[in-house]
């Protein structure tokens, strides 16, 4: 797959990140803020099922020979839906992905730094460092009112 097609899918990835934040807002206003995220956990799973059923090539026997800390992937997405799912009502959509991605982006280049969990690393440079500190400057003007 070219690396135009990866860009394309990512740009869609982080459309339905923006998206699903407002969506999980909205149904925790009828059902409450850990059920929304009960919820949306519930049908990703149901979803994921179906997609392993027919496309699935890995083999969940395997899941006995993981780390407990590879586990904890799941944790973490309840985390992040649940924070979003009270935030975003708070200080809107825009505010909260530019704080997502600012985080997202530093943690990244840490990671790709120090080369974290067996993953080819990059080494900090200027142009990295500056490209941070830009978006981090862009998510400071998107979240002020």
């Amino acid at each position: 797959m070219s690396n135009l097609a990866l860009f394309l899918l990512m740009m869609c990835g982080g459309t339905a990140v923006a998206l699903q934040p407002s969506i999980n807002a909205r149904l925790a206003q009828k059902i409450g803020v850990i059920e929304s995220s009960f919820v949306s956990f519930t049908v990703g799973a149901l979803v994921l099922a179906v997609a392993v059923s027919f496309w699935g090539r890995g083999s969940l026997r395997a899941l006995s020979t993981a780390s407990w800390w590879e586990l904890t992937g799941g944790l973490l997405g309840a985390a992040f839906v649940t924070l979003t799912i009270v935030v975003v009502p708070r200080i809107g959509t825009a505010a909260a992905m530019a704080a997502i991605i600012a985080a997202q982006l530093t943690t990244g280049l840490l990671m790709d730094h120090l080369g974290l969990f067996g993953f080819r690393g990059a080494p900090l440079d200027g142009k990295r460092i500056a490209g941070t500190l830009l978006l981090m400057a862009g998510a400071a003007l998107v979240f002020r009112r």
